[in-house]
């Protein structure tokens, strides 16, 4: 009743594109946008910041 189910190991897919393989792509794809926004943020405040300093560095 509580916990994790079983997932099916035999998926009925409707539609092109919902495949294993597509799946993991996409996963992929996802987890890279997310490093590489943080990559993006960090340089954009460290820009900020270093803009922000004033004379007298």
């Amino acid at each position: 009743m509580f916990g994790r189910k079983e997932k099916k190991n035999s998926l009925y897919y409707l539609l092109p594109g919902m495949t294993r393989s597509n799946r993991e792509k996409r996963k992929f794809l996802f987890w890279c946008s997310v490093v590489v926004g943080i990559l993006v943020s960090a340089l954009a405040g460290a820009a900020l910041y270093f803009v922000n300093q004033g004379p007298g560095l």
